[in-house]
């Protein structure tokens, strides 16, 4: 599958993955250091959803957004924590 998400900061890529390796490991998921987007198809296996390595075009944008949804959301939540934990210490 083609990742088509772009960063702003491309050298902000690494720290994103490891936000997400932390962020999945906390909710259970097992995650690999060396490849954080294969959480993914742990999800969509729990869901069963029909998510492969390859095309996945005929997947729903609900699908999709059910599998991509908990990545996102977790890390979000956890990058709005992480600010609002440095705006207490000022």
């Amino acid at each position: 599958m083609v990742n088509k998400n772009k960063i702003l900061v491309p050298s902000a890529r690494e720290e994103l993955d490891k936000l997400k390796v932390r962020v999945m490991k906390e909710q259970g998921y097992v995650v690999k250091s060396n490849n954080p987007d294969d959480v993914k198809y742990e999800i969509a296996e729990e869901l069963s959803i029909p998510l492969t390595k390859g095309y996945n075009g005929k997947l729903t944008s609900e699908q999709a957004g059910k599998i991509g949804g908990p990545i996102g959301g977790s890390m979000v939540k956890e990058m709005i924590r992480m600010a609002q934990e440095q705006m207490t210490k000022k």
